[in-house]
């Protein structure tokens, strides 16, 4: 099994980054920085006649190379008790990909998937974090992806997720749960 990271902070070595390279360390995993990439918002034309349009971004290049793989990581800061603008661009473009014809079987391969978040915030994330958590167990059981577990961590300034020795801990421990799969 392969691991793909989707980075979806702004901010370069943030807490949320710091965090997930703990869980990752010394794993093969493929990492994605969102903030690297130029992914524009989705146009609704699903009930349009020409129904969805090209759209020239790096979005398609990022959705290619995510699906190779078998377990996804989401690593978002928490902004206003929800996802990232940057991870909610991501995949609010999947409503787009649903109808492309060059992945005919996106939902189907959602499906056989496995997900993780990792997600860092500052004003008590431990419980207002989530909503975040919700949010994406609404979206991984759309495509009936396993939702295998979350991390959060309390952070506010850069360079302070250290400081939650129990996110260490949790990481340790997800990152023992990610070595058994690959």
């Amino acid at each position: 099994m392969s691991i793909v990271v989707i980075y979806g902070s702004t901010r370069e070595n943030g807490n949320t980054e710091m965090l997930t390279e703990q869980v990752i360390k010394d794993l093969p995993v493929e990492k994605i920085y969102l903030r690297h990439h130029k992914i524009l918002p989705i146009v609704d034309e699903r009930h349009s006649e020409k129904g969805f349009q090209e759209v020239e971004d790096d979005y398609n290049q990022i959705i290619e190379r995510v699906m190779k793989h078998d377990i996804f990581i989401f690593a978002t800061p928490i902004y206003w008790y929800s996802m990232s603008g940057t991870m909610k661009l991501f995949i609010d473009r999947w409503s787009q990909t649903l109808r492309d014809q060059n992945f005919p079987n996106f939902r189907a391969d959602m499906a056989k998937k496995k997900a993780y978040v990792i997600a860092v915030g500052g004003d008590n994330p431990y419980i207002k974090g989530l909503t975040l958590i919700q949010q994406f167990q609404y979206i991984f059981n759309f495509f009936n992806t396993s939702f295998e577990g979350y991390l959060i961590g309390r952070a506010s300034k850069p360079g302070e997720i250290p400081q939650d020795k129990k996110a260490f801990v949790s990481a340790e421990q997800l990152r023992n749960i990610l070595k058994e799969q690959i």
